[in-house]
């Protein structure tokens, strides 16, 4: 009895004029995969964020060099001067020391976090100046979802658009334009 039940209920359900189908139906929706990490190593857009990143950590890496040997310097010329003079002149030069060491480290460090901040100002700027770009290929592909690679489990390598963005980024952005977009303070590009 409940199996003759079921078998109806199917039948009634594949019976069901089409119109209320498609009602009861969401609409067909394709999804489309990106991997942003390429986008960023891979368009030239992104590769000018990484070599002009590269370039001022260099900088700053060289400056840093610089300052250590310079104050290596006046530490030991400090040593050597200490016994000739008498230790209340020589806490007094200590101590200037001390604080110039700790005030240098404090720039050094702020240009650290400065070229981090501008590194992610670049990427932001990479992504809103390549958006309409992908939604361009959304909209050609008919698609209504585009994913980040890192979100999907598994998908078929043709919903895959990421060599296609590639490209498409690369002939509608370039390498970004001529300003820099990471620089260390002082120094200027060509220096880098």
């Amino acid at each position: 009895m409940l199996r003759a039940a079921a078998l109806g209920l199917a039948a009634l359900a594949v019976s069901a004029p089409v119109g209320s189908a498609q009602t009861l139906a969401p609409p067909a929706a394709s999804i489309l995969v990106l991997n942003q990490d390429r986008l960023l190593t891979q368009t030239e857009f992104g590769q000018r964020i990484q070599q002009e990143l590269d370039a001022a950590s260099r900088a700053l890496a060289a400056e840093n060099r610089q300052i250590e040997s310079q104050l290596t310097e006046e530490e030991l010329d400090l040593t050597e001067r200490r016994p000739l003079m008498s230790p209340e002149d020589f806490r007094v030069l200590a101590d200037e020391f001390d604080s110039r060491v700790v005030a240098i480290r404090a720039a050094q460090d702020a240009k650290s976090r400065d070229i981090q901040t501008q590194s992610e100002a670049a990427q932001q700027r990479f992504f809103e100046e390549t958006f309409p770009v992908l939604l361009e290929i959304v909209q050609a592909r008919g698609a209504a979802v585009l994913l980040d690679s890192r979100t999907v489990l598994l998908s078929a390598g043709s919903v895959d658009v990421t060599d296609a963005a590639i490209v498409a980024i690369d002939e509608a952005l370039g390498d970004g334009g001529e300003d820099p977009l990471i620089s260390l303070p002082g120094v200027t590009p060509d220096e880098q």
